[in-house]
């Protein structure tokens, strides 16, 4: 893996002009991404993931006020004309959508819509682009893939069709493949295959990739970089091993203890109590206070930076010591334990 970023977002800002004001959807999020990176991208829904997602792709509408800077090799594109964008957007950088059957469309068949996407940037025939479309059915694992190429998307199953959405991403070897909730409604054997195919075909294709969810669980063997998103703004950032066995923001501990244990027990998920605050006139202060267990009257008047806690490891908290000397950081949340039947606890 390359150290040489081929993606750098820097202070990257986002705004939806509404009736009421702004809505700040992306507040200064930077980031890079190296040559077959996974870079992964956690949070929960309305945080701003997709947002940023679609302002490299250039897919925002003409209303959002975009400000920082997303470079490409080298190419800004924040402002670059819609030519350019165009030539670049699903060549060089290529997307996978949350939902295929509302991205594909329902009136043409598979295999013509992937001849379609290789015909957009290359000078394939008809026939050239109908051969490689089946190819690249069979190289994402998709059985008779001949047959499989003229039906149309209703006529797949979810997995497939998220499937043919990877052999779409990549059909034209792209440096850079944005995936966007990949595995949304699917179910846990078909998510897996799923992200297997996808973590193959980036060593394929050397490409780097971005891989935006909700579940931490996802990206727990995927990613090499983690970024926790909140309110709009990146709160917590390292390797998985620093983010899931030594998280220093309150929020990651939170997002952490939602997710059940692979071993069982007794212990009850800890869920964080209440919602994310409106990003259209956020409060002074850290936007996860109203939701914190250890507030503190600091975390009222001013929103904390990113700051170094360990190599590599950033945290947007001002609590982070305290959050490294607890035994069990998210004992914080104080879930009682579930009593079971027949178990220890209920005796």
């Amino acid at each position: 893996m390359s150290g040489e970023p081929i993606l750098e977002v820097k202070d990257l800002t986002v705004g939806f002009p509404t009736d009421d004001g702004v809505v700040h959807a992306v507040r200064g999020v930077s980031y890079s991404v190296a040559a077959r990176e996974v870079v992964g991208i956690v949070g929960e829904s309305g945080c701003g993931k997709s947002v940023t997602s679609m302002a490299m792709m250039g897919l925002l509408p003409r209303t959002a006020r975009i400000g920082g800077s997303i470079r490409f090799r080298g190419q800004e594109l924040v402002g670059a004309p819609k030519k350019a964008l165009r030539a670049l957007r699903g060549s060089k950088i290529a997307m996978i959508f949350q939902d295929p059957m509302t991205a594909m469309n329902p009136v043409y068949t598979v295999g013509w819509q992937l001849g379609e996407a290789l015909r957009a940037h290359s000078d394939l025939s008809g026939r050239a682009a109908s051969k490689r479309a089946i190819e690249l059915l069979d190289l994402v694992g998709i059985p008779q893939p001949e047959r499989r190429a003229e039906q149309y998307p209703h006529e797949f199953s979810g997995g497939m069709r998220q499937r043919a959405m990877i052999a779409m991403a990549i059909s034209n070897n792209p440096d850079v493949i944005i995936a966007d909730e990949p595995t949304t409604a699917l179910d846990v054997t078909v998510q897996a295959q799923v992200l297997e195919t996808l973590l193959r075909l980036k060593d394929e294709v050397n490409a780097a990739i971005i891989l935006i969810t909700h579940d931490l669980g996802v990206v727990a063997g995927m990613v090499d970089d983690l970024k926790v998103m909140y309110a709009g703004r990146i709160v917590e950032s390292g390797t998985v091993d620093d983010i899931f066995y030594r998280p220093r923001m309150p929020y990651t501990v939170g997002l952490l203890g939602s997710l059940p244990s692979a071993a069982g027990g007794t212990d009850r998920l800890t869920p964080i109590k209440g919602s994310p605050p409106s990003l259209l006139r956020l409060k002074p202060g850290c936007p996860f206070s109203a939701r914190c267990p250890i507030v503190r009257d600091e975390c009222l008047s001013v929103e904390p930076e990113l700051a170094g806690v360990g190599p590599g490891h950033l945290a947007a908290c001002v609590a982070t010591d305290e959050v490294a000397a607890m035994a069990n950081p998210k004992d914080m949340f104080h879930a009682p334990p579930l009593v079971v039947a027949g178990s220890e606890a209920d005796t």
